[in-house]
């Protein structure tokens, strides 16, 4: 199951907004989003939850295999 969680850096700790139901030792991917986070319009971030329902049902590609694609039509552009 994928999720989108808001969070803050406390004290160099991360903290999200809300609970979770993650497991404790759950990996989690982070990724600063600066600014654009809070520029969203509503329906960008309802096409961002809609893109992680899509994967929470088994519609998506495996994130390996995303970069692996974009790694792919990098070096193709280069060539």
């Amino acid at each position: 199951m994928s999720m989108l969680v808001r969070g803050r850096v406390r004290n160099g700790r991360l903290v999200v907004d809300e609970p979770t139901d993650l497991p404790d030792g759950a990996e989690v991917l982070l990724a600063e989003v600066g600014d654009a986070a809070d520029e969203l319009t509503v329906e960008e971030a309802r096409g961002i939850e809609e893109a992680i329902a899509s994967i929470d049902r088994g519609e998506g590609v495996p994130v390996e295999e995303a970069f692996a694609r974009i790694r792919e039509r990098l070096h193709a552009d280069r060539r």
